[in-house]
């Protein structure tokens, strides 16, 4: 016997008509490549929406075409992400920040037919636009004014002139939910990117997900500044979970500073924010060089690497802002788990529920998670036992976009490549990424362990962690350390630093100062250009 029940497709664009609907008068507020502060209301979202989507009907896409940006976060990219994939065409998000060779490879490879762009980042579009083998339609996002000279094979429209041509009087197909809604690429460090071609269904059961109590708790009461890019993973859903609840949107467009983040925060009374730790590093820095303080924010979600416990402690024991520590991959659109507490941890002593936060926390529902050894079997959630972490779900790829090989997961389940321990109340913590891992004499090395402890030191500013070649033992832990401004912290004094933090046989063996350290396209330090840097250093103690 089946159930007596309606079905109603679980559709991207059912999230912008709620938000319409019953938070028509919410406030989206947005820092202009223009250079100025733009307000508006979710009714002016959905309206404004509807008119791009007859604007793109006019130019010829159609259900299933892709439609590609190169844009930071902002209202009029936000609309982008409804009118593209409301309408039936694939919404995908270009990293400005990648190289070229590989931007111009995912518009090839996704066979996009309009770029979107910020007009700032028009010399990107300049730069990969000669190296493209088919026809592209270029639109800038801004109005006719704000139109620079362009040198491009076509002609460069309107954001806001195509706006103006079209009326709001669009209704939104009734697609299947299991058509594409948006592409999103990995980001390729070995190898091509791949592409994760996500659902409507998909991306609307991570909304739900995302926004749960013991997930990032987005709610009406909220005012939400994602600083976690619109063009990585979707910015870790935040533009659809906003639309959901109907929270306040403060988009900061190009202006990622210490700086204008606290301004922004301040001016606009956020109260829950996103990013990587890199980014946090420079509020902090900011708000502690000026003696400033958080007056409405009350907690941010920090992903995309691992969270320093020494961030973590500072967020919440001097500026009253929870941290939530999440872990998630493009693969997984792309929460997988939240380091929510649980009500018997909340009375812990504070180094112990640091020391738990620093873990990348439990899965939200949607989302089952084990670790295997090497011979593939399950290892037990003892906090000890280390493996390869393996999940499944509801929103985790299946197989990569135009790709002619067999489906990426393993049994049902996707290998994410991390190093992890889970213990027995199902918090995960990610002990390494499997190609970072140090292997010394057999025993393996948690270079994120070795991390955490030197970026407590407080003449750290940046410390990596990576194998170098030892005689003896194979590979033996080097920290790579960035000194902060004035510091004369010398390598030996780093090095007694660990006495009683870390096995003796865990610590690293050597320092080396540098003048700062690689940062991928989202903010992920590059240990393989570190690596590479480092390939003639012996360890011969």
């Amino acid at each position: 016997m089946k159930g007596l029940m309606m079905q109603q497709p679980l559709l991207v664009s059912t999230l912008l008509t709620h938000a319409e609907r019953h938070h028509g008068e919410r406030e989206i507020v947005s820092k202009r490549v223009e250079g100025d502060i733009h307000r508006y209301r979710y009714r002016d979202l959905a309206q404004r929406a509807r008119r791009m989507a007859n604007a793109l009907a006019g130019l010829g896409v159609l259900s299933g075409d892709r439609v590609a940006t190169l844009a930071w976060n902002g209202y009029r990219h936000m609309e982008l992400y409804y009118a593209v994939s409301g309408s039936g065409a694939v919404l995908h998000t270009l990293n400005p920040r990648l190289h070229l060779d590989q931007i111009v490879y995912m518009i090839e490879h996704a066979e996009d037919r309009i770029l979107f762009f910020d007009v700032d980042l028009l010399p990107v579009v300049q730069a990969i636009a000669p190296r493209l083998t088919k026809p592209m339609v270029y639109v800038a996002m801004t109005d006719r004014t704000h139109v620079p000279p362009c040198d491009l094979p076509e002609p460069v429209l309107c954001y806001e002139d195509l706006i103006d041509a079209c009326d709001d009087d669009f209704e939104w197909p009734d697609l299947d939910e299991n058509d594409a809604s948006s592409l999103c690429y990995t980001s390729g460090t070995t190898g091509n990117p791949k592409g994760v071609l996500y659902s409507h269904r998909s991306t609307v059961l991570h909304t739900f997900a995302t926004a749960l109590p013991d997930a990032l708790s987005c709610s009406a009461w909220d005012t939400i500044l994602p600083v976690v890019p619109m063009f990585h993973v979707n910015a870790w859903g935040l533009p659809y979970v906003a639309c959901m609840v109907g929270a306040k949107l403060v988009f900061p467009g190009p202006w990622l500073k210490g700086e204008s983040l606290y301004e922004l925060i301040e001016s606009e009374g956020v109260t829950m924010s996103a990013g990587v730790p890199t980014v946090w590093q420079g509020l902090l820095a900011y708000v502690n060089d000026h003696q400033h303080s958080f007056s409405s924010m009350r907690r941010t979600v920090i992903g995309g690497a691992p969270c320093p416990p020494a961030m973590i402690a500072e967020f919440q024991e001097v500026h009253c802002v929870d941290v939530l520590h999440a872990w998630g991959m493009t693969e997984l659109s792309p929460l997988g788990t939240v380091c929510s507490l649980k009500p018997c941890q909340i009375s812990m002593p504070p180094d112990e529920r640091v020391a738990i936060q620093a873990r990348q926390g439990r899965a939200v529902f949607g989302i089952d998670m084990k670790i295997v050894g090497d011979d593939g079997q399950e290892m037990p959630w003892d906090n000890a036992s280390t493996g390869e972490l393996m999940v499944r779900g509801q929103w985790v790829v299946d197989s990569y976009f135009g790709s002619a090989e067999a489906p990426v997961h393993r049994d049902g389940w996707f290998p994410t490549g991390d190093i992890a321990k889970i213990d027995s109340d199902g918090f995960m913590q990610i002990t390494d990424r499997a190609k970072d891992v140090i292997k010394s004499g057999g025993e393996w090395i948690s270079s994120i362990a070795i991390e955490n402890v030197a970026s407590q030191h407080p003449d750290v500013a940046s410390a990596v962690c990576i194998g170098a070649r030892h005689r003896k033992w194979d590979e033996r832990p080097l920290l790579l350390i960035v000194k902060k401004p004035g510091s004369a912290v010398v390598g030996d004094e780093l090095l007694a630093f660990f006495e009683g933090k870390v096995a003796r046989w865990a610590r690293p063996d050597a320092v080396v100062f540098i003048d700062s350290v690689p940062l991928g396209a989202t903010g992920k330090v590059l240990k393989n250009r570190l690596r590479d840097q480092f390939q003639d250093y012996f360890l011969t103690a």
